[in-house]
């Protein structure tokens, strides 16, 4: 029997203002504390694909009564995915040098506990005491020359392969997913979301937008804003609040 999630949350998916095609997919699934946003990797085959395979087959994960056993359902998903999506090329497109994948984000919430999974560019931020953290941090080329080569973010962000992915469910043989599990408390927002969203945003958009109490509305300031801007990638958002 399902109980009354004390969550509640909202999702919406754009093609924004150039691509003709969504390769973004997103679960809202508050009565099992899972959210996830899937952004399939542009200018790859089946990027659409891969997405929309992420989050099917999250949803369809048994909903467990331990945390750790979902997180650890969750993990081994997406690491199956990763060697599936690599089986399927070599069948479709018999070749080794292409790429079927798709960074993913996905937060899982069982009482006080929560847990922000990802590979890839998409985010997870949350609003807390009228404060905005981002809780993931990004596997791209930009975030890495910020860690390894001291460079500052304006420098990083004018490489020409700035937004290139270091990591991404199906990018590589073996996928590394990086895990973040923190107590949630009361009043506490999160945000998941794909690239094309943050891109168009600055940091006090995405908080003024968060501190509204309904996350139907936050989503609506956070999208009006967005599609106010150049749009040029697919945008999807999932807003959670307590």
């Amino acid at each position: 029997m399902l109980v009354a999630s004390p969550w509640r949350s909202a999702a919406r998916t754009d093609p924004g203002k150039v691509r003709a095609r969504n390769e973004d997919a997103f679960l809202d699934a508050p009565q099992h504390g899972l959210w996830v946003v899937a952004d399939g990797m542009g200018g790859h085959q089946g990027g659409d694909i891969a997405s929309q395979l992420i989050v099917a087959s999250l949803a369809e994960l048994p909903v467990q009564e331990d945390f750790d056993e979902r997180l650890k359902g969750i993990r081994q998903c997406l690491h199956w995915i990763n060697r599936r999506l690599g089986q399927e090329l070599t069948v479709t497109a018999g070749r080794h040098d292409s790429i079927m994948g798709s960074t993913v984000v996905a937060l899982l919430v069982e009482g006080s506990r929560a847990a922000c999974i990802w590979a890839g560019d998409s985010r997870c931020y949350m609003w807390r005491g009228q404060r905005l953290y981002q809780l993931s941090k990004d596997h791209s080329l930009q975030q890495q020359l910020i860690d390894e080569q001291n460079m500052s973010v304006e420098d990083a962000r004018a490489h020409p392969s700035a937004h290139a992915l270091t990591r991404a469910v199906g990018a590589a043989d073996v996928l590394t997913l990086d895990v973040l599990e923190l107590e949630v408390y009361p009043g506490d927002t999160f945000l998941l979301c794909s690239d094309g969203l943050y891109q168009g945003l600055s940091s006090d958009a995405l908080g003024n937008a968060l501190s509204l109490t309904a996350p139907h509305v936050a989503l609506e300031r956070l999208f009006d804003g967005a599609l106010r801007g150049s749009a040029r990638d697919n945008l999807t958002a999932v807003v959670i609040r307590q």
